[in-house]
């Protein structure tokens, strides 16, 4: 997919007709992913944009108030503006003001437009723990089965926390272990069996299905949703505790 730049709103050239160009390129890409069903990375890359632009508009009524500046780069990770002070020159504000008026509500609907699909994915998709859950949820096997295809993909698990100044944030890694497409006879507590046999690691491991209810794109939009219904699952069983 056609990327937008992090920076591309105070980046190079400051003309309206030129960023509604390039915002309107790109929401046309966004939409056909969509239309697609592949929400990743465009539904990541799309709240990225929107709180970059958050961000601007934020800063920049503090900055108009205190002294005319052109914003000449922004590092967005770490939500800091950087700005050359110009001299009686408020002509490029009103072009970036302008840029953001119109591109709020257009990232916004595309917002919405991936979050309906991110919803429907979620909602059709269940999880269930795999024979006795064990105290310790941070680590263990998850598998993920597709449809309509019978195939489950088994992974290991892992959960990290991570954080910076102001918050703290919990991640989830995979590792791929292997497909199979399973007969009758391969329950997923047979699957879990055979795992812990070979994975001397994890004696007792946590273990969860998520199935598939509807057909979707696996790497774009089966996989990390799955990913992040576990990470929802597993933090509420670590809450109970």
């Amino acid at each position: 997919m056609k990327n937008l730049p992090e920076n591309w709103l105070t980046n190079g050239l400051i003309d309206f007709e030129y960023k509604k160009y390039l915002l309107l390129d790109y929401l046309t890409n966004v939409k056909r992913e969509f239309d697609g069903q592949r929400l990743y990375p465009a539904f990541s890359d799309l709240i990225l944009h929107y709180h970059n632009l958050q961000q601007v508009r934020e800063h920049k009524k503090l900055v108009y108030e205190q002294f005319p500046q052109r914003i000449t780069r922004a590092d967005f990770e770490k939500l800091e503006l950087m700005y050359e002070k110009i001299v009686q020159d408020d002509e490029t504000m009103q072009q970036i003001e302008e840029i953001m008026e119109f591109a709020a509500p257009r990232f916004t609907n595309a917002l919405s437009e991936g979050k309906e699909i991110y919803e429907f994915i979620e909602n059709n998709l269940e999880i269930s723990p795999v024979g006795i859950t064990p105290i310790y949820h941070d680590a263990g096997y998850l598998f993920l089965e597709t449809f309509p295809q019978k195939e489950t993909r088994l992974y290991r698990y892992q959960l990290s926390v991570f954080q910076n100044s102001f918050e703290k944030y919990r991640g989830l890694h995979l590792d791929f272990l292997e497909s199979k497409h399973r007969r009758l006879t391969d329950t997923y507590e047979n699957l879990k069996l055979e795992l812990v046999k070979k994975d001397k690691l994890l004696p007792n491991p946590a273990t969860f299905a998520v199935i598939a209810k509807v057909p979707c794109p696996f790497e774009q939009s089966l996989l990390p949703v799955a990913k992040r219904i576990l990470l929802k699952y597993v933090s509420n069983l670590n809450a109970q505790n």
